[in-house]
């Protein structure tokens, strides 16, 4: 090896210095609620955000990790301005269409001062109207024109009762069946008789039969007489009845109309005249002649407010953690009759949802959370397309889920903003064909920030935030440079740091926790160090298992001396967000034939895509670097050896190439020595992933077993400034 190559320890780990924050602790900061480190998608997110144009819909991509739902909402209601608010939705009762109850549009504001003022006539309908009917005036009306319809009907009948007289007839009423029916009967003597006494009387010649004829004759002329005058009474009964509705409207029209009035000129808004119109006509023509419990309700009169918002708050920005059918669109409450039999709904139990909170204003959502709602995502793209919003049964299958009622649908002004992950954006442009039209802007917040002094920034406002937030002790200087070491560590980037905040806000948090248990007033970067030893011994226990094998020999791993055909590659595990390094044993063996580079794990069914291309790529460069000019005239296998799962990854291409070399060549391989990096067709050497955490696998390894003082790890150099070694 070039000794010139070797990395010392200071190449091996950035450092980050204190001083250079320019703050003793936390305490001195004034927290920023703001994203910072990425101007850029910050930029994007304001566009999408300002601009009001129909498909303009934001989708975040990346930005994960501490409060970035709070961030997206602390941004939009400092940083933007305030536009026209939204006006009140209402839904008032439909008289022609009870089951399809009309939407109300008032202004912003207004809704709750209208709802108060029908609840209000409400109960008067209920209460103050039937006493108003039962007053002695109404009923002082009612008896004179009872007293005037019983003149004109005497005055029709006085004259026929005076002619039945003159002629020796009465009219008398007589019981018929379950009816009391008048009957023209003849008067003998001063007494009306009956037909039987009549008959009798002609029977024993008491009556002549000329006069029992005139009698009869008599009877019939004026029983036709009568049904003439029965027809002008029962008019007079009819204009009597007609006068009585009549008088009856004319005061319902008095009472209520002055009663509308005056919250027609309280709220003064075309839609409530044309409702209130509604309302005094169903009192005037249904309410106060049908007695039944369904006509006396006066939850026809209430209104039900489904969206307002006090004009001087601006826009409305909506958070929704739980983004379910319900909670998006808003449901109709049913209510069961008395025999449990049927279930109906009114327009009193429309309840809304985010999607209506939202209007004239922002909903913020993560994307997989509504992705995992069923019905949700649908209903959210066909809101934005028709920019309707119909609140509707949302569980058509259940018990009982027959819609009752279809209120109005409701224009709806909304603008999303979808945060998620990079997996979730390429999987919806890839496969939701509207998804490109209905949600036009993409903020794409780098998983990465620049590690500069903004960038430290960045770190120090978040750690003050997580204080100010929680309620934590304040962070000293070095507590925050020792964070920010993490955060490169994490990262594994040449200048760069990781901007998965939530992960640095564990550990500040466990730091913090540490600091207070040992009764400390600030939190140092002693604290810090050991949060990460802490997190990373409790993900640890398959780490743990292979150092314990590997120092009771059951893994073979040579970490000195030198052997033909083998060489100590360099793999990882996840624990979680923690990453492991660990090394493997590789073999190769060699003899005549013609069918070249074997790769065991492929043959087996072991070896992942990658790894599989990265073999193909080594049977590429032996190629290349023999220049034969024939045919490979050997037969080589190239195995990991002690790996009974799965392996995948490229980056152990160049240390099987050496050994594959090793066998060709019987030139010995140091096994002090461990490799890691990916090798092309050409014979460069090629960064890998997760250089640190092998490095440190590999250190592990030689200290279950010994140390010798020449150990170490051959790395790409492409490698070399990414370094973050504990």
């Amino acid at each position: 090896m070039n000794s010139g190559r070797k990395l010392s320890a200071a190449q091996a780990r950035w450092r980050c210095s204190p001083e250079e924050l320019g703050f003793a602790s936390t305490s001195e900061l004034t927290p920023r609620h703001e994203i910072l480190g990425q101007e850029d998608a910050v930029e994007a997110l304001r566009f999408g955000l300002e601009s009001r144009s129909q498909g303009n819909n934001v989708f975040v991509r990346g930005l994960s990790g501490f409060g970035r739902m709070s961030l997206i909402h602390q941004m939009i209601e400092n940083g933007l301005p305030d536009g026209d608010p939204a006006p009140d939705r209402c839904y008032v009762f439909n008289f022609k269409s009870p089951d399809k109850p009309i939407l109300m549009t008032l202004a912003t504001g207004t809704g709750p001062a209208f709802q108060q003022e029908m609840d209000d006539f409400a109960i008067f309908a209920e209460k103050e109207l039937p006493e108003y009917f039962s007053s002695n005036r109404i009923k002082a009306k009612q008896k004179d024109l009872a007293g005037e319809t019983q003149k004109k009907i005497k005055a029709v009948g006085s004259p026929f009762e005076e002619e039945l007289r003159d002629n020796n007839l009465a009219m008398i009423p007589m019981q018929v069946g379950q009816n009391m029916v008048p009957v023209i009967l003849p008067v003998i003597e001063g007494k009306p008789i009956q037909f039987e006494e009549l008959q009798k009387l002609r029977a024993s010649n008491d009556m002549p039969e000329d006069l029992y004829k005139r009698t009869l004759e008599k009877i019939t002329e004026y029983e036709q007489k009568f049904g003439e005058l029965g027809q002008d009474i029962s008019k007079i009964q009819a204009d009597h009845q007609a006068a009585m509705q009549k008088l009856i409207r004319d005061e319902a029209l008095f009472f209520v109309g002055a009663r509308i009035q005056a919250i027609k000129d309280r709220i003064n808004q075309e839609q409530v005249f044309s409702f209130l119109d509604e309302v005094s006509n169903d009192i005037v023509n249904r309410r106060i002649f049908d007695t039944s419990e369904e006509a006396q309700s006066s939850r026809f009169y209430q209104v039900n407010v489904v969206r307002t918002r006090d004009p001087s708050l601006g826009r409305p920005v909506v958070s929704q953690p739980n983004p379910t059918l319900v909670n998006l669109i808003g449901k109709i409450d049913r209510e069961f009759s008395s025999n449990m039999m049927m279930v109906s709904s009114d327009h009193l139990m429309v309840k809304p949802g985010a999607l209506l909170e939202a209007d004239g204003g922002y909903l913020i959502l993560e994307a997989q959370d509504i992705l995992s709602e069923p019905g949700a995502w649908m209903i959210l793209l066909r809101t934005l397309k028709t920019g309707m919003l119909e609140i509707t049964n949302t569980d058509p299958f259940g018990l009982w889920a027959a819609p009752q009622i279809k209120p109005d649908p409701i224009p709806v002004d909304i603008k999303v903003i979808l945060v998620g992950e990079p997996e979730t954006y390429y999987l919806l442009d890839t496969h939701e064909p509207r998804f490109a039209n209905l949600f036009k802007v993409l903020a794409d917040f780098s998983d990465t920030i620049a590690r500069d002094d903004p960038g430290k920034n960045a770190y120090a406002n978040i750690v003050a935030r997580l204080v100010e937030r929680d309620g934590l002790l304040p962070f000293s200087a070095t507590a925050i440079a020792e964070l920010i070491e993490h955060g490169a560590r994490v990262c594994a980037q040449q200048d760069r740091l990781t901007s998965q905040f939530g992960r640095v806000a564990d550990i500040a948090r466990e730091g913090a926790f540490l600091a207070a248990k040992a009764g400390k007033t600030i939190v140092d970067n002693n604290d810090i160090i050991e949060s990460v030893h802490r997190n990373r011994r409790r993900a640890e226990i398959p780490a743990l298992r292979f150092r314990r094998m590997v120092a009771e020999r059951s893994l073979q791993i040579d970490v000195s001396d030198t052997v033909v055909s083998q060489i100590n590659g360099l793999a990882v595990t996840l624990a979680g967000p923690l990453t492991y390094g660990f090394p493997t044993r590789i073999t190769a063996s060699m003899g005549p034939g013609n069918s070249g580079a074997v790769n065991i794990e492929r043959e087996s069914h072991l070896s992942g895509a990658v790894h599989t291309k990265g073999f193909l790529i080594l049977s590429g460069l032996l190629r290349y670097a023999l220049r034969l000019k024939h045919p490979m005239a050997f037969s080589s296998s190239i195995a990991f050896e002690q790996t009974y799962g799965g392996i995948d990854g490229d980056s152990a291409s160049g240390a099987e190439f050496c050994c594959l070399i090793s066998a060709l060549t019987e030139l010995p391989i140091r096994q002090d020595l461990a490799m890691t990096g990916a090798v092309d067709q050409k014979g460069n050497v090629l960064a890998i992933g997760a250089a640190t955490e092998k490095i440190e696998g590999y250190f592990d390894a030689c200290k279950a077993l010994e140390f010798t003082g020449t150990q170490g790890v051959i790395i790409p150099a492409a490698n070399a400034n990414e370094l973050m070694v504990r």
